[in-house]
């Protein structure tokens, strides 16, 4: 790690084994650059007799993208803490009903990180749709905005489980059309029986960190880190279930073939719902130090303007 000056400010050795392979790993590097406040990672090979491989690959931060960075990194931790203490365990599911919103990729970090699963929901969901994949997928914990265009989020959540009336936010949710649905975190609004995402972070003082990485350890690459559903055009939708090694292994080619470096940044207006958003552009970013630059929906006005 080095810093404006060029000095090197600390290291990380990684063993003979090299890099397990999960996304944790890529979150892991820029952690301690964000630590040493450096400015650059240079990735150094060594050969077995012991000499350097005098080709480097510079992995520069600029500031922008050391703030997005930052947000990321440092708030997915207390996320995760929130999420354990929320009752989420390895192997649960937890739903994210948003649109490409900063708090989608921490929860996506944070999610993974602790070995839960992270199902993604379509934002064009209508009530009947998003009942039956909250079902179908056994989602243990919910997170959502209030609306997007014409789909309103809060009402169908509401009708749903009629038992947010009296329930109390922070505690199990017994719900009984979804019956493994235990928390809805709400992001930007208030709705009665849910924790706001202010609240859930402010659940992490619960959990020490120490156990976010203990559960970041126990993590396989071949682990499940997402389920995405299908359209169901031809029958009901399906739950996919792609791994950590999937989706870094996918993110890494499709952003080696598009020839991605530090000095690119993609706007990403697809939904982070669909593999589009999630692997082919925000895990190929992250594998290649891009900065991205999401648009919460389609918007020609500021797709513009994000251009200029």
């Amino acid at each position: 790690y080095l810093n404006k000056g060029n000095q090197a400010v600390g290291c990380v050795t990684i063993s003979e084994g090299g890099i397990s392979g999960t996304i944790a790993d890529v979150r892991l590097i820029f952690q301690g650059a964000l630590l040493l406040h450096a400015t650059s990672i240079i990735l150094v090979h060594n050969h077995p007799s012991g000499t350097r491989n005098p080709s480097r690959q510079d992995i520069s931060l600029t500031k922008k993208g050391m703030q997005i960075a930052e947000c990321v990194f440092e708030r997915h931790n207390i996320i995760a803490r929130a999420l354990i203490a929320l009752g989420v365990k390895p192997g649960d599911k937890v739903a994210v009903w948003l649109t490409n919103l900063p708090q989608w990729f921490i929860t996506f970090w944070a999610t993974t990180k602790i070995g839960a699963v992270l199902v993604t929901v379509n934002t064009a969901y209508k009530i009947h749709e998003i009942e039956y994949l909250l079902r179908q997928s056994d989602t243990h914990t919910l997170i959502t905005i209030e609306s997007c265009l014409d789909s309103n989020y809060a009402q169908s959540i509401a009708e749903l489980c009629p038992e947010l009336e009296v329930a109390v936010p922070g505690k199990p949710l017994h719900c009984r059309k979804l019956p493994f649905l235990r928390n809805i975190i709400t992001v930007g609004y208030r709705q009665k029986g849910c924790l706001t995402w202010e609240e859930a972070m402010d659940m992490a003082v619960r959990v020490p960190v120490e156990e976010v990485y203990r559960r970041a350890a126990a993590v396989d690459c071949h682990d499940v880190a997402n389920m995405q559903y299908t359209s169901g055009t031809t029958g009901f939708p399906k739950g996919v279930m792609l791994t950590h090694y999937n989706i870094v292994n996918n993110g890494k080619t499709i952003g080696d073939r598009m020839d991605l470096s530090t000095a690119d940044r993609m706007m990403i207006q697809v939904p982070m719902f669909h593999c589009f958003g999630m692997v082919l552009s925000m895990t190929a970013s992250m594998t290649h130090g891009v900065t991205i630059c999401p648009i919460p929906y389609f918007s020609p006005k500021s797709s513009l303007a994000c251009i200029n």
